[in-house]
């Protein structure tokens, strides 16, 4: 039984040889305690004074041959249980590396799967989803290392053939390095598709403020009086700050555009887009500029009302004054 070769064709295998080994250790164990006593019992035959049923000699020798004996097998048996172990180190080690291949195809057929998102959302929730497994990948990484790490330990025994190591070291080696290729080109297109995405977004947002703004800027209400069109004057000046501020933002649309990945930048429907964005932006600008002019222009016709007014109850109270005005028939108050 311990000088077997028999060292297992997989772990579960191994396992099973290295407990039926515990086993036998427990017997040798065992019959250990029964030789010595064997022994011990021997030697006092070859000490008895007088009368000596057998030569002491033969009796040492033999006992020195049991003892001897019993050792070797001890020995045999701390020698299997390495082996054993040593085979169980080599199958483990050949099980992480099918885990970690069977990992690999795994995220691979993912990753073959996986779309970059019809829209913001379903982007950044992929985005999140890929973060998740960029965190797996980091926790299976250093698992792998350490099972490498196990493997070159193996290597260094120099106890089984290096081929069959070496092979499949490679082999997860190379599929380990082609799936974080693809985990960092799918990182690269999630990337470019949310630049995009937000890049829409943001232009959308840019096209709804502009046509509210179109919509305030275009009013035909100039106010009815000077007070309520100065109101009005003060509002619209807001009004073209704010139309102001935004020029870098529409400015910057075709920088941002350039920066986009090829096929989100080269869409006809994206570039139309930019166009037309830029020519609203110049029609809010325009006529923003128009209505400033209108409403000053308002303001100063009713400035004029107002003053024409001021004017109309002067000569209104000058003239029932004189029609009022009686002569007197006295020469002092006529000159008064």
């Amino acid at each position: 039984l311990l000088v077997s070769k028999d060292l297992g064709k997989h772990l579960l295998e191994v396992e099973d040889l290295l407990q039926k080994h515990g086993l036998l250790e427990a017997d040798i164990s065992a019959q250990t305690e029964r030789v010595q006593a064997l022994n011990a019992a021997a030697l006092k035959f070859s000490e008895l004074e007088g009368y000596q049923p057998c030569d002491p000699q033969i009796i040492c020798n033999r006992v020195n041959h049991v003892q001897t004996c019993l050792e070797e097998l001890g020995e045999l048996a701390g020698k299997r249980r390495k082996e054993l172990e040593d085979s169980r180190q080599l199958w483990a080690f050949f099980q992480e590396m099918e885990e970690a291949e069977a990992w690999i195809r795994e995220k691979e057929q993912i990753l073959a799967t996986k779309t970059c998102g019809r829209d913001l959302s379903s982007v950044l929730t992929l985005t999140n989803k890929h973060k998740s497994m960029l965190g797996e990948l980091g926790s299976r990484r250093a698992l792998l290392h350490q099972s490498m790490k196990k493997g070159e330990q193996l290597l260094a025994k120099k106890r089984f053939s290096p081929g069959g190591i070496q092979e499949k070291m490679r082999e997860v080696r190379l599929r380990w390095k082609k799936l974080e290729e693809v985990t960092g080109l799918h990182q690269e297109r999630l990337q470019e598709a949310l630049n995009f995405f937000q890049f829409s977004a943001e232009t959308d947002d840019l096209v709804a403020w502009l046509q509210d703004t179109y919509r305030i800027v275009s009013s035909d209400d100039f106010g009815h009086d000077d007070y309520s069109t100065q109101a009005l004057l003060r509002k619209h000046r807001a009004v073209v700050e704010e139309v102001e501020k935004h020029r870098a933002a529409v400015l910057a649309l075709r920088k941002q555009l350039a920066l986009l990945a090829p096929e989100h930048r080269q869409g006809v429907d994206v570039q139309i887009r930019v166009v037309e964005v830029e020519q609203l932006y110049g029609e809010v600008a325009e006529v923003a500029v128009l209505r400033q002019q209108w409403l000053q222009d308002a303001m100063a016709v009713y400035r004029m009302f107002s003053e024409v007014h001021a004017c109309e109850v002067w000569v209104d109270e000058k003239e029932q004054w004189l029609e009022k005005m009686e002569v007197p028939e006295e020469l002092d108050e006529v000159e008064v």
